[in-house]
């Protein structure tokens, strides 16, 4: 390899040859990812509702205020 290349080429040529010989990694990277989509988008939609989508700021603030108070 030569010495005066580019870090962030030598960096980027590191992860890529390490991803072509991996063998579980492959696997364990698409478990990851399909966690995480599950984490981030499904959860998100069924549980955690938007409840303040169709109010301003201020209504926002005041609906806030009363939850803090309770």
């Amino acid at each position: 390899m030569e010495q005066n290349t580019n870090i962030f080429k030598r960096i980027g040529r590191f992860y890529i040859e390490g991803f072509r010989n991996m063998t579980w990694g492959r696997t364990l990277w698409l478990i990851i990812f399909l966690k995480l989509f599950v984490f981030f988008v499904v959860l998100r939609i069924f549980f955690f509702q938007p409840y303040y989508k169709g109010l301003n700021d201020k209504e926002k603030a005041e609906m806030v205020g009363r939850k803090l108070m309770k």
